[in-house]
């Protein structure tokens, strides 16, 4: 047993898992005494291991590795771990080279796990930004390792180096001597310049997965004796986000929180988490609309020490959960779900709708970070519940359009809300947060409105006035009914992608332009009748027609301006002041009615109108 480190002789790869620490040995936290030290240990990175043992045993080694990820995932231990497996070496075996299998300690291992081997030097890029620190590793490079195969450089967070820093870098990262290799590690891969990712082997680390984080957790407890339930590890691994370094460190404080035990409630009162049974009753209560009883669970939460913006996030948890249980149902096989969330889940997912899902996920979205700014957080989470209650299965505004046109249209003859000048009332369902039938309450309708007084004997009443249809005189009326029925892309497509070239009662005939849809008259003949209720003729052809609107519109525009700088008023302006630009060109009151005019009547027909205006005394 080697006793600085606690590894056991003969299983030098699994550091601790034979037996705790005695109590002579300083005490280490869980992160540093479980910290991997060959690559069977790693976890969650298979593909990198794969491809590094491949590139290994082809002898296709690189000069230099990026490794990226999220804290705690080991990407500094993964670059301890690759310069040990380049300079691995045993007494009295001959040397083949740099290996990822490595059974037991070499000649070197020991002193690259603990960052004082000679040939292997770390840097922190965090304290060591400048570019007088990078110099002293391109000294330095020149000159062969002492007893390693390799002489590695470890730059860990190599993001925090400056401009100048990595400039330096270039050259001999590009062409460094045989004997070194680079190993950087970043969490900021965006801020590293291409030219040096470029010239590196990249691997990103990836989140461990919840599983295997749970599976290792266990692991864990069972080698240092702990008792550990399995909804406190879930608990752990969730709060740990998939950072390896995080779980351990979280598993550290229960064991000691729970005084050498870990239990789902002393993690929750360690982490300020709301008991999940309660949340799921919240989740019940706000779903079915119950507000004081979806407040009363919330203030008992938060009277047992639960923080809202807690609550409101393990409620969106919640809400994620069940929304995959009803896409995914596999999803209930995860390990660190407990049994109640599992039954109750799939329960929940078999009866909600996912629009439901999806409100609430979006109000509780947009809530949490309310209640966390708020200075009442518990008013604020109080609030956010009646939203939630309230709104989470409120129809779509399209959903609501089509339902009061069907309820229009099904209303008797005789019904009050179909009588002339009166919009149809159709009864509007209690929708208070009830994802189902099941769990929506009674239904209510709006109160009527008091209807007209009766017509006098003898008198029959006026008959109901049907809303003008619209005509299409010209082109430009077929766009202002796309622009009056809110169809944004067709009126895009009439303006810009349109050459008129016939328009006819009945018939219009169209030219495409370079880029148009191929579906365009079929789109257009099928609004028209939507709109108007008749059926017209839309027909591609091969003439070339007039310019599109859209073409129209930029040569006016061109025309106005070039009218305006040819104006001697203009043109003095633009030469007194240099640099000067003609933005936009308006047509003034007056002008703007003579060119209506002109429109209107016809050339003739103005001209004699401004006679009449000039004679008038």
């Amino acid at each position: 047993m080697d006793a600085s480190t606690g590894t056991p002789d003969d299983e030098p790869g699994l550091p601790g898992f034979a037996s705790p620490a005695s109590a002579a040995t300083p005490y280490r936290v869980l992160a540093r005494k479980y910290r991997p030290t060959n690559f069977g240990d790693l976890i969650g990175q298979e593909p990198m291991v794969r491809t590094l043992a491949n590139g290994f045993s082809a002898n296709r080694i690189p000069q230099a590795w990026m490794l990226t990820g999220v804290r705690g995932v080991g990407k500094t231990t993964t670059a301890r771990i690759l310069a040990r497996g380049l300079n691995y070496a045993r007494a009295g075996v001959p040397d083949t080279g740099p290996t990822v299998s490595m059974p037991e300690l070499g000649l070197h291992c020991a002193a690259i796990m603990e960052s004082r081997h000679m040939d292997v030097l770390e840097m922190d890029a965090a304290s060591h930004t400048g570019i007088d620190d990078v110099r002293a590793i391109i000294d330095g490079i020149r000159y062969g390792p002492v007893s390693a195969r390799y002489k590695v450089y470890i730059v860990d967070e190599v993001h925090m180096l400056s401009e100048k820093a990595f400039n330096a870098f270039l050259k001999t990262l590009e062409e460094p001597p045989p004997h070194a290799k680079f190993v950087f590690a970043t969490t900021e891969i965006r801020k590293v310049p291409v030219t040096i990712l470029s010239r590196c082997q990249r691997f990103d680390l990836r989140r461990v997965e919840a599983p295997v984080l749970h599976a290792h957790l266990a692991k864990v407890c069972a080698a240092e004796k702990v008792e550990a339930e399995d909804e406190a590890l879930g608990a752990i691994v969730r709060a740990a986000e998939g950072s390896v370094r995080d779980a351990l460190s979280l598993l550290d404080q229960a064991i000691a929180h729970g005084a050498g035990t870990v239990s789902a409630r002393s993690v929750r009162d360690m982490l300020g988490l709301a008991d999940r049974a309660r949340i799921l009753d919240l989740f019940e209560a706000v779903m079915r609309g119950s507000v004081p009883a979806a407040f009363a669970e919330l203030r008992a939460q938060y009277d047992s020490g639960a923080d809202p913006s807690v609550v409101l996030s393990d409620l969106a948890a919640f809400t994620h959960l069940v929304t995959r249980l009803k896409i995914v149902p596999e999803a209930a096989s995860d390990p660190t779900l407990s049994e109640t969330e599992r039954v109750r889940g799939g329960a929940f997912a078999e009866k909600l709708s996912i629009r439901a899902l999806s409100r609430a996920w979006q109000i509780l979205l947009k809530a949490i970070p309310e209640v966390q700014a708020a200075p009442r957080p518990l008013a604020a989470a109080e609030m956010a519940i009646v939203r939630l209650a309230y709104a989470a299965d409120l129809p779509t505004p399209d959903e609501a359009l089509h339902q009061l046109r069907a309820d229009a249209a099904a209303a008797p003859a005789g019904d009050p809300a179909t009588e002339p000048g009166r919009p149809p009332l159709p009864p509007i369902p209690d929708l208070r947060g009830g994802g189902s039938a099941a769990l929506a309450a009674a239904p209510r309708t709006m109160p009527a409105e008091p209807s007209p007084a009766a017509a006098p004997a003898g008198m029959r009443a006026p008959a109901p006035v049907a809303p003008p249809t619209p005509t299409l005189g010209r082109f430009e009326d077929l766009i202002a009914l796309a622009d009056a029925n809110r169809d944004i892309l067709l009126r895009t497509a009439l303006e810009r992608d349109v050459h008129l070239v016939r328009f006819e009662e009945g018939r219009i005939e169209i030219r495409l332009a370079p880029g148009g849809r191929p579906s365009l008259a079929t789109d257009i003949a099928a609004a028209i009748e939507r709109w108007t209720g008749r059926r017209w003729a839309v027909v591609l052809s091969k003439e070339a027609g007039a310019p599109t609107l859209d073409a129209a519109a930029r040569a006016a525009t061109e025309t106005r301006h070039e009218n305006a700088a040819a104006d001697p008023f203009v043109r003095e302006v633009l030469t007194r002041f240099p640099g000067a630009e003609i933005v936009d060109v308006r047509e003034t009151a007056s002008e703007a009615l003579a060119s209506a005019e002109q429109e209107i009547l016809g050339e003739g027909d103005a001209a004699r109108v401004d006679e009449v205006d000039a004679d008038d005394p």
